[in-house]
């Protein structure tokens, strides 16, 4: 959707995607972007951590018309049709997804990493691996050099922007195609969530997941908002509102999506503070429109759910994030989310019935 089509968008409107940390919750995120896609949405600038980095570099590294089938190689959803049941199909959900989950920590996940040792990774330990972890990903090096386009990725008209931390002083560490040329390892970093995962050295320096002190990557944005009004929309994985949990699975999954929402309100709230608009000159102020959209429709989600790669579920976190998106780009058509005003205006989740939180 071309900033003409916004009701009363500036003409400079810069478009920006943020996406969150979350591992296999990420389809999510895919999703989101698909129905951004169908509406023409082209973002300028994208902002990943993690699983955010990495779907952020594929869509960043790809020509248009090449990211969804490009998306789909990575995450490989399921598309409800043809092939042979398979036994854990008819168990029932919370069981098949706890299967998926265990099945994840056994074997690793294809593509992205295995077990040290295992068949298939023993051989081929990650030479740039900085830290002991319990998988190698050295197989998401091979991934992302065949579904990145790292050329374009650099040259192109697309912005990108990955977040590590130095694991060694604890500083933030941010990789932007704005000021440097980024390689596989950069993308890797970002995603490299210890224990997990061996941290990447990248020169010199020993990196580790952003999610560590970024989740989702709202501060480079910000940092940013004097330059010209912004739309920022904002991909969660980790909802900071839930129903009250009910099992010690529950309270386990609670607790991860709380030690990073909460996290993120934190650096939303700083952030208020910092774009107040000066009562005495108001047009001094940045223009931020900040949307949040969150993946909530975690019902059938257990512990260890990050760990959960199987089709079905990828499938439906996919779908999610489409229903999301298509609903908040009916909001942007509709006029519903005004862009241009100074200061940092900020709405929530397109499913929530008051969408307008400050």
């Amino acid at each position: 959707m071309p900033v003409a089509d916004l009701t009363g968008a500036p003409a400079d409107l810069k478009v920006v995607l943020v996406l969150g940390g979350g591992n296999a919750l990420g389809a999510y995120h895919a999703g989101l972007y698909e129905a951004l896609h169908e509406a023409e949405v082209e973002p300028d600038w994208i902002v990943g951590t993690s699983i955010g980095a990495i779907t952020g570099a594929i869509i960043a590294g790809n020509r248009r018309e090449d990211r969804l089938d490009r998306l789909r190689q990575f995450w490989r959803p399921a598309d409800g049709q043809g092939g042979w049941p398979m036994p854990w199909d008819v168990l029932p959900e919370g069981w098949r997804r706890t299967g998926a989950v265990v099945e994840t920590l056994l074997g690793g996940r294809p593509g992205l990493f295995g077990p040290l040792g295992s068949f298939g990774t023993w051989w081929a330990h990650d030479p740039v691996a900085g830290s002991p972890a319990a998988y190698d990903t050295l197989a998401l090096r091979g991934t992302l050099c065949e579904l990145v386009d790292f050329d374009l990725l650099n040259r192109g008209g697309m912005r990108f922007t990955a977040v590590a931390v130095d694991i060694e002083s604890g500083d933030e560490v941010l990789m932007d195609t704005a000021r440097q040329e980024l390689a596989v390892d950069q993308v890797r970093a970002s995603a490299a969530l210890l224990t997990a995962y061996p941290a990447v050295e990248v020169d010199g320096r020993l990196l580790g997941d952003g999610g560590l002190a970024m989740n989702l990557p709202l501060d480079p944005v910000m940092a940013d908002a004097d330059r010209a009004p912004t739309l920022c929309i904002a991909s969660d994985l980790l909802p900071l509102m839930s129903d009250r949990p009910k099992t010690l699975g529950e309270v386990a999954g609670r607790m991860q999506d709380l030690a990073f929402a909460i996290q993120s309100r934190r650096s939303l709230s700083r952030w208020r503070k910092a774009l107040e608009v000066p009562p005495s000159n108001p047009q001094a102020s940045p223009s931020v429109t900040l949307v949040t959209t969150a993946y909530s429709d975690q019902q059938q989600e257990v512990a260890g759910k990050a760990m959960d790669f199987s089709p079905a579920s990828v499938l439906q976190r996919w779908n999610s994030g489409r229903e999301d998106g298509r609903a908040l780009v009916r909001r942007l058509k509709g006029g519903e989310v005004p862009t241009g005003s100074p200061g940092l205006t900020v709405y929530s989740d397109p499913r929530s019935p008051s969408n307008r939180v400050g």
